[in-house]
């Protein structure tokens, strides 16, 4: 087993159940949602969060391969794997709420949570360029225009979505930091 596949394993684990978390909130706000009687306004916002959040784990995931050739195991390294990879499960748990069907409407549920899980996503953001930047065969990557511009529009939309005040403005956030990823993802 290379010092990659010893730590990846730990990192798949705890980004899995990230993932887990954010699906398993859909479910029961689906569920909630077609239980006879329920007033449950599902809206856009918290399900974009939601969509946005999955995205931002898949890409997370991905940098981890980039990173392949240069992770060693250590104490420092375990570490740092646990607690980046549980940030993201601390924000992924809060996308949903736990209760739904105890909530009239979910946009006020993205407005109660959206500083807390785009803030936790925020900071990983910079934890992550600042290792990169570390790094001499990764900071060569982080150097390049492309790189740069997708990165500056992730932080800008990131923190445009965690600054709206109105339900219109945090919207059109959320939606161009899917459709950002998207982009990305089909380049």
């Amino acid at each position: 087993m290379s010092d990659f596949e010893f730590i990846f394993a730990l990192f798949g684990l705890l980004l899995g159940l990230s993932i887990v978390e954010v699906l398993g909130g859909l479910a029961r706000t689906i569920e909630a949602r077609v239980r006879p009687a329920s007033t449950l306004r599902i809206g856009w916002l918290t399900p974009l969060l939601g969509i946005f959040v999955l995205l931002d784990l898949l890409s997370f995931w991905m940098a981890a391969w980039v990173s392949r050739g240069v992770v060693g195991i250590s104490g420092l390294s375990l570490m740092a794997v646990t607690l980046f990879a549980s940030a993201y499960y601390l924000a992924a748990h809060l996308v949903f709420p736990r209760q739904p069907a105890d909530l009239p409407d979910l946009d006020a549920h993205f407005f109660r949570v959206r500083r807390i899980v785009l803030g936790v996503m925020f900071g990983l953001l910079i934890c992550q360029l600042a290792w990169y930047a570390s790094v001499p065969k990764l900071a060569v990557a982080l150097g390049h225009p492309l790189a740069l511009g997708l990165t500056v529009v992730l932080a800008v939309l990131m923190i445009a979505a965690m600054l709206a005040r109105s339900e219109r403005t945090a919207r059109l956030a959320m939606i161009a930091l899917v459709l950002r990823y998207l982009v990305v993802y089909l380049l």
